[in-house]
């Protein structure tokens, strides 16, 4: 009986059926899940500085490798060419052996010598680009501040832009969870994330309130909370000042994308009725009003607590009438609050010539190179 009840020990352990064996199996499924989850997110719930940053970082990783696979084409072509005009001299009689080259031989071809000995040189084709750099003038901006509003807002303004304008109930309409949650994992692992006809528009709108909703800084910062609030009392031209005003506080980050999404929230409006095509037909409306709009957008815009905390999502009604309305001015106005009046321009380009005056020529040699 002992020596049966061994045997079949040994069995399951050859088998890797065991009880240790399966445990073993199990505990590393579970650390392989966990390390798969466990990554440093790219786009939601982090600063929106820290988004744009992570963007651009991995803008400049792409054009790094479409720079290395350029160059690799281009050695390519040259080797090939090279190859094609050594084997046609060698069919005039002349000897050539293409598995010994001396240096001397490949000089000889003075329009592709550059290119065949950096390739026999360097080892990687992205140490190219140090070498051909050299002599040209590298452009250098003053400017620090640069259009800044993170890839998953602009996608999925201009993905419900182009497909989503007469999509009834946008915004209102339930999307796939499933969707929805495998293109904010994309996002949040930094993967260049395309937006086409095959994605659901409802699906992208509920991407980007979630990106709104679950952002840590929120996109009118909360120290202004109370600020932006205290308007919705306001007559409309003074609340229009005062907004204004606010406005011009906000980061540069945080403005550039609230102007692109109030931007956007306009144009939805805009195709709120339905309408009449050129041959008769009828062109539906979405529906979404800007006063719509505004009671969907103005929690996920203006938060007075962090998401996850406690009592985050509680608000009187009094707060979140002011929310709506202070929202709904911001969509109506949003051209004429974003921009500057010549009078402020004017004092802040003399107090700039003081104190900054490479700052106010960079800005007039972009002034003109635009006109032009």
């Amino acid at each position: 009986m002992w020596f049966k009840q061994e045997m079949n020990k040994k069995d399951e352990i050859s088998a890797g059926v065991g009880p240790k064996s399966s445990k073993s199996i199990r505990q590393k499924l579970e650390s392989f899940s966990k390390e798969k989850k466990d990554y440093s997110p790219q786009t939601f719930g982090i600063p929106l500085f820290q988004v744009i940053a992570n963007d651009r970082a991995y803008k400049q990783l792409q054009e790094t490798v479409k720079s290395s696979r350029r160059l690799c084409l281009e050695v390519e072509a040259t080797v090939t060419n090279f190859r094609a005009q050594m084997q046609k001299r060698s069919q005039m009689g002349r000897s050539c052996w293409l598995g010994a080259m001396s240096v001397d031989s490949i000089t000889d071809l003075s329009d592709n010598s550059s290119k065949l000995l950096e390739a026999l040189q360097l080892s990687h084709p992205h140490e190219l680009h140090p070498r051909r750099s050299l002599g040209k003038k590298k452009m250098l901006s003053l400017n620090p501040i640069t259009w800044q509003v993170p890839r998953i807002v602009d996608r999925c303004c201009k993905h419900i832009e182009t497909y989503g304008l007469q999509t009834v109930g946008i915004f209102r309409v339930g999307s796939s969870k499933k969707r929805v949650q495998q293109l904010r994992e994309e996002f949040d692992q930094g993967l260049d994330v395309f937006l086409d006809e095959h994605q659901s528009v409802h699906d992208v709108a509920a991407l980007l309130k979630e990106f709104l909703r679950d952002m840590s800084d929120s996109l009118i910062p909360r120290e202004l909370y109370a600020a932006f609030l205290s308007t919705a009392s306001m007559e409309v031209p003074a609340q229009l000042v005062v907004l204004q005003l606010l406005l011009f506080v906000l980061p540069p980050c945080h403005s550039d994308t609230l102007h692109r999404l109030l931007r956007f929230l306009s144009k939805v409006a805009q195709h709120a009725k339905s309408s009449w095509g050129p041959n008769g037909q009828e062109i539906p409306g979405n529906k979404m009003t800007v006063s719509n709009l505004a009671t969907i957008f103005g929690p996920n815009i203006l938060q007075k607590e962090k998401p996850g905390e406690k009592d985050a999502g509680a608000k009187n009604f009094e707060d979140s009438t002011a929310i709506i309305l202070v929202v709904q001015r911001l969509i109506e106005h949003y051209q004429t609050l974003f921009m500057v009046s010549p009078e402020m321009q004017h004092d802040i380009l003399r107090r700039l010539f003081q104190t900054d005056p490479d700052v106010i020529d960079y800005l007039l040699r972009r002034k003109f190179n635009t006109v032009l």
